[in-house]
């Protein structure tokens, strides 16, 4: 008996060192997200046209990951899932763009900032939306804003918001001994951009740009576009780069998570807003030199955006139900952090789930494009709930589920002033109910494989596996109660839009423009 006795007191120790090990002291975070960008365009991925020393450094002294999605390929649902670590699905009107978020969902920030963290955000953190109030005081589900520096920006439309600056004002204004946690909010590379500043600012050259997504033409407007992209990237870019040599000098860098990412796709026709593999594929790279074991790998496990709140939530220690959280679905990336391997570490994290609801409004009674998908094993399969609507909002009121930009005008103009349908359709047109894709092949998900007899068995396992997994978790819409999606209402002052412009008011949305309109296509949608 005394044997064994020694022998559990020898595994208490070891687990209470691991603990101890894992959370003492505990880390800082700085979470660093572009406003829509897709996953290749980041050195670190070999792109050679889109510079990003930053991202790149992350990545070299920490961890790459090939499959990173997020489930929801917009900036408010988006953020909605990395804050809770839940599905938009399960997030209630936070699944829907511009919703008034739930008072029932609690962040992480939130947790943080109650349990001991210095918490704190500039520009962009939850949005858009209404985020509610306690006691009186609107939420901060990002934590305070730390706004107060301005710069010059390098073109029009980049914020003046130094971000790097206000991040050493939120570090000077820490209580001495917190651990911090920071949410680097870029509002850049978001719509709208100033044409051809990557070639005047940037020095580029349309050439450079490596490849064209077969669902655009290869014009020089388009390229001039994606040079402005690539512009703007590499300015939320240099601001992270100060933000880690500020950490380097003051020594805290060792013991502070920095997760660099975007929230959705590169704001582009078929890709930002959509649930093909451009959209909800994005980049990720992850550095904590105290924690991360054998950094410089490249790990090919699917990572979900769900997934982080349950890694800070182990970090320091704490638990969903004890810090007033609603349940987390996704899984702690720790054991990532601690293996050694590249490639796959685990085998259970090779599939993820995604989809949408109501995006920007446009269509009529501010309905939604109800879309849910899986990807595994190099397959995307997607399933459109209501393929009688206009999956980016109808013709008549502009697509508004599309900011609008040179390369949405130039595709629009090859319909209305060439007579050429095909990129129109492929970028506007409406969907079939069943989409499947072999994404290893067919990155850019031209080919549908859904009717193909070859394919047949796969898309009936991945339908039944996706709709067994999200039975689980309760998806209104997979258990026939979808139209709740509908049904809450849009926070911004736009909402019905498409009733109020169709009855004759003028309606000027602020992210289109206004020669998006399609009005000729009107009577084609009654």
């Amino acid at each position: 008996m005394r044997r064994f006795g020694y022998l559990f007191f020898l595994i208490l120790v070891v687990f209470s060192c691991k603990q101890e090990e894992i959370i003492q002291p505990r880390p800082n975070i700085l979470f660093a997200i572009a406003d829509d960008a897709s996953w290749k365009h980041f050195g670190a991925y070999g792109c050679n046209w889109v510079n990003t020393p930053a991202f790149d450094r992350v990545a070299e002294q920490g961890i790459l990951f090939t499959h990173a999605y997020t489930p929801n390929a917009k900036c408010a649902p988006s953020r909605s899932c990395i804050l809770t670590g839940r599905n938009s699905w399960q997030l209630e009107e936070a699944a829907n763009h511009f919703p008034y978020f739930p008072a029932k969902f609690k962040t992480y920030a939130e947790v943080l900032g109650e349990n001991g963290y210095w918490v704190g955000s500039v520009a962009k953190g939850w949005a858009p939306g209404n985020p509610g109030k306690i006691n009186g005081k609107k939420r901060e589900l990002t934590g305070p804003k730390f706004d107060k520096f301005k710069t010059t920006p390098p073109a029009k439309h980049i914020s003046n918001i130094d971000y790097a600056r206000n991040f050493e004002d939120f570090l000077e204004k820490r209580p001495e001994g917190e651990p911090f946690c920071f949410w680097y909010g870029s509002t850049e590379p978001h719509r709208a951009y100033e044409f051809e500043a990557g070639i005047k600012y940037g020095g580029k050259t349309i050439d450079e740009v490596e490849e064209i997504p077969p669902f655009w033409p290869d014009a020089d407007t388009i390229r001039k576009d994606m040079l402005d992209y690539a512009f703007e990237i590499e300015y939320f870019d240099s601001h992270l780069q100060r933000m880690l040599q500020k950490l380097e000098e003051i020594g805290e860098l060792d013991n502070t998570i920095v997760i660099v990412t975007a929230d959705n796709g590169m704001p582009f026709p078929r890709i930002k807003g959509q649930v093909y593999e451009y959209s909800n594929h994005l980049p990720l790279a992850i550095m904590w030199p105290k924690g991360i074991k054998n950094p410089g790998r490249v790990v090919d496990d699917f990572v979900n955006f769900i997934d982080f709140t349950p890694t800070y939530l182990e970090l320091t220690g704490l638990t969903a139900e004890e810090t007033g959280m609603q349940p987390v679905t996704g899984k702690s990336l720790t054991d990532i952090f601690y293996s050694e391997k590249d490639g796959t570490i685990t085998e259970d994290r090779n599939f993820v789930l995604v989809g949408k609801e109501r995006h920007d409004i446009g269509r009529p009674n501010d309905d939604g494009y109800p879309v849910r998908g899986l990807i595994k094993n190099g397959f995307l399969y997607l399933h459109n709930f209501k393929t009688d609507r206009w999956p980016l909002g109808n013709p008549e009121t502009g697509y508004l589920n599309c900011d609008g930009s040179p390369t949405k005008t130039y595709i629009l103009d090859t319909r209305r002033k060439k007579g050429i349908m095909g990129y129109w359709q492929l970028n506007f047109g409406k969907r079939v109910s069943e989409e499947l894709y072999d994404i290893n092949a067919d990155p850019f998900c031209m080919k549908n494989l859904a009717d193909s007899l070859e394919f047949a068995g796969l898309k009936e396992n991945m339908f039944n596996e996706m709709k067994m997994k999200l039975t689980k978790q309760n998806d209104p819409r997979i258990l026939g109660n979808g139209d709740v999606f509908d049904n809450y209402e849009y926070s911004g002052a736009d909402r019905n839009f498409y009733n109020r412009y169709m009855n004759g008011e003028k309606l000027e949305p602020g992210w289109i423009n206004m020669s998006d309109f399609d009005e000729d296509l009107m009577e084609k949608n009654d």
